[in-house]
């Protein structure tokens, strides 16, 4: 029997653009790769594990050949290990080569008297939709290929290589017995899916990928993902190693860095091939598939035929030629030299026999629907038209995935200490739950700034959570400073005052922060962004924001989850701006509908089709203009663009970079 093939998988959180630091990590996680027992024949990192994904116009920063990362590799390999023994590793990263970039991945034995490249290959789907915009920075690979290692043959793909199924085939034809996906994929979707546990949606989107590719071609799959958060973006993590009949093997953890080990028997792929011979069936039938292929591309139209229709030759014959013989299936020369007369004379005269000699019988019961007597039961399903994503949350996957981003932002930006505005309601009282659970409550400020015509209530909400959260807390009166400057300004409306108080806010808040060395964290939900209901840079001022995708009943869902006050979460929504306003009295319409509304609308749907839904055109109208009218108010400055490094639009780095 073949020996055991061991495997490990590493869940790597890099530093995104920084690779020098980066690698001078593997020699620590190369020293415990060692020390494993059974040693591990290869280990397996993701997608851009060096360099973190989304460094847009940084690529060309952080791109260097694959025998350059091969060298790199091997000196931190062998500054790690006393007896250096062959280690495969498998790793993605930006590669120069032939004077363009790629997004590739690497194999390479390391050790002995230098590194050994086994294969490079480059991603050949590059997405281009969503937050993705991949193809405007790095060109595409054209092969999918299976290489020779020490344990069996292998391949390599790339995150979106493995969502179109072709590739799988393709390798697993090349002779593959094992596939490495490589990814860095950010988690999206955080409602509940019933037996599925708290998971990231696409997270499970993945791990049926790999199960498939694996129980169709009768291969080990082992998907890595990256974890760690890029620019609000998070990698889940979830590293998943399947079987050959599609079996899931073992997962790393959510969230967090990790190192995977597990121990394959190849005689598990004969197992499954003999089980289930897909991949013997495709090796069959793929010469004729490709011929198929051909002929759909050249355009070539499939002339039908059927019954007894003469046709241009034999199964295998293509259209325009004739083949020998006569096909099996086709009528003999005798059948088909008589007359139909003839042909249907006899068929009758049969018939005719055949009724006399069977006995009569009566159709009841079960030979009666056998008979057709009694008609077949007709079963409707109800209907289950396409929709947005669903409003509602899981609320423990949506809590840990919040605290994870809180704790990723604050130790890239090195900060320990964070500083809240606490105003007394639920989206507030939320963020400082979260960030007690992040960062710890002796490091958090909750910063409240009543105005004179605040209401009571805020403060005492707002103590509420002090003391529930256990946080550090400052009370600063702004009523002086805005009445000093609106003391000028006696004909200033509302709106106006509004305004003034929001942007006072801001000011008491980065100050706080300048004075304790500590980031401020944004407490705006996504349904306030979408309808334009904060004040343009006050509200939104904050570099980091951990409610701001999550809607405003979303919000709701999770403060119950995490205990903020009762009385926080019921009471009605409003900026405490003006005595007795509300949010809901501003908008004419409840935060409930709008949300489901804003739901339908920013994932395709017109008002029209809305309307047809059943929705009120009036309401629907209310949250369209809303929408429509407040997209500048979701953008940075609009900057007239004189040359070709305009910021943001062609010199593109990352904040985080």
């Amino acid at each position: 029997m073949d020996r055991l093939i061991h495997l490990v998988v590493v869940q790597f959180k890099p530093r995104k653009g920084d690779y020098a630091a980066n690698l001078a990590r593997l020699a620590g996680i190369f020293s415990q790769i060692d020390n494993l027992d059974p040693r591990p024949d290869v280990a397996v990192f993701a997608e851009t594990a060096l360099t973190g994904y989304f460094v847009e116009g940084g690529v060309r920063d952080v791109a260097l050949t694959a025998g350059a990362l091969a060298r790199d590799l091997n000196a931190q390999y062998l500054a790690a290990v006393n007896t250096p023994r062959p280690l495969d590793v498998c790793i993605g990263f930006y590669e120069v080569w032939n004077n363009a970039f790629y997004n590739s991945a690497l194999y390479v034995t390391l050790g002995g008297d230098g590194p050994l490249i086994r294969h490079v290959h480059r991603k050949l789907f590059l997405p281009t939709y969503g937050l993705f915009d991949e193809e405007r920075f790095v060109d595409r690979g054209f092969e999918v290929r299976a290489f020779d290692t020490d344990f069996g043959r292998v391949a390599m793909l790339i995150c979106e290589d493995a969502w179109h199924s072709l590739t799988g085939t393709v390798a697993a034809l090349d002779g593959a017995t094992m596939i490495f996906v490589v990814s860095a994929s950010p988690g999206r979707g955080v409602w509940p899916r019933e037996g599925e546990g708290p998971v990231p949606a696409n997270l499970k989107r993945w791990e049926r990928l790999a199960r498939d590719i694996a129980e169709e071609h009768g291969v080990f799959v082992a998907l890595v993902n990256l974890v760690g958060t890029e620019g609000g973006k998070t990698f889940s993590g979830g590293s998943i190693i399947c079987g050959p009949h599609g079996d899931v093997r073992a997962q790393a953890p959510l969230w967090d860095e990790a190192i995977l080990t597990i121990s394959l028997d190849p005689e598990d792929l004969t197992r499954a091939r003999s089980d289930v011979p897909l991949l013997t069936d495709l090796q069959t039938m793929m010469p004729h598939l490709m011929r198929n292929v051909d002929r759909i591309q050249a355009g070539e139209k499939r002339e039908l035929t059927f019954d007894d229709a003469p046709t241009g030759g034999g199964p295998l014959t293509p259209l325009g030629h004739t083949g020998d013989g006569e096909r099996a299936d086709a009528p003999s020369t005798e059948e088909s030299g008589r007359q139909p007369e003839e042909v249907a004379g006899r068929a009758k005269k049969s018939a005719r026999t055949n009724k006399k000699q069977s006995p009569k019988r009566t159709r009841t019961g079960a030979d009666a629907k056998l008979n057709g007597a009694e008609p077949i039961t007709v079963m409707r399903a109800s209907s289950t038209p396409a929709g947005p994503p669903p409003l509602d949350i899981d609320p423990e996957l949506t809590s840990k995935w919040l605290v994870a981003f809180l704790r990723e932002e604050f130790e890239r930006r090195n900060f320990e200490r964070a500083v809240v505005g606490l105003s007394g309601g639920v989206d507030s009282a939320v963020t400082t739950f979260l960030a007690a659970e992040a960062l710890g409550a002796e490091n958090v400020l909750a910063v409240r700034m009543p105005y004179r015509t605040s209401s009571p209530d805020s403060l005492a909400h707002a103590q509420l959570v002090i003391d529930a959260a256990g946080v550090r807390s400052r009370t600063v009166d702004i009523s002086a400073a805005v009445d000093g400057y609106l003391s000028n300004e006696p004909d200033a409306d509302p709106a106006r005052r509004g305004n003034v108080m929001a942007r006072e806010r801001m000011i008491v808040l980065f100050d706080q922060s300048a004075k304790c060395h500590a980031l401020p964290v944004g407490t705006g939900n996504k349904t306030e962004r979408l309808l334009g209901y904060f004040t343009w840079h006050a509200d939104d001022s904050p570099p980091i924001n951990p409610l701001g995708d999550l809607f405003k009943t979303q919000v709701w869902q999770l403060a119950k989850f995490l205990g903020v006050p009762e009385v926080i979460v019921n009471k009605p929504a409003s900026a405490d701006l003006i005595a007795g306003q509300t949010d809901e009295g501003d908008f004419g319409i409840s935060y409930p509908e709008a949300d489901k509304i804003l739901n339908w609308l920013i994932s395709g749907y017109s008002p029209a089709a809305l309307a047809a839904r059943g929705f009120d055109p009036n309401k629907v109208e209310i949250v369209r203009k809303r929408l429509a009218g407040t997209h500048w108010k979701r953008k940075l400055p609009t900057v007239a663009l004189l040359s070709p490094t305009g910021i943001g639009e062609s010199y593109l780095r990352p904040v985080d970079y």
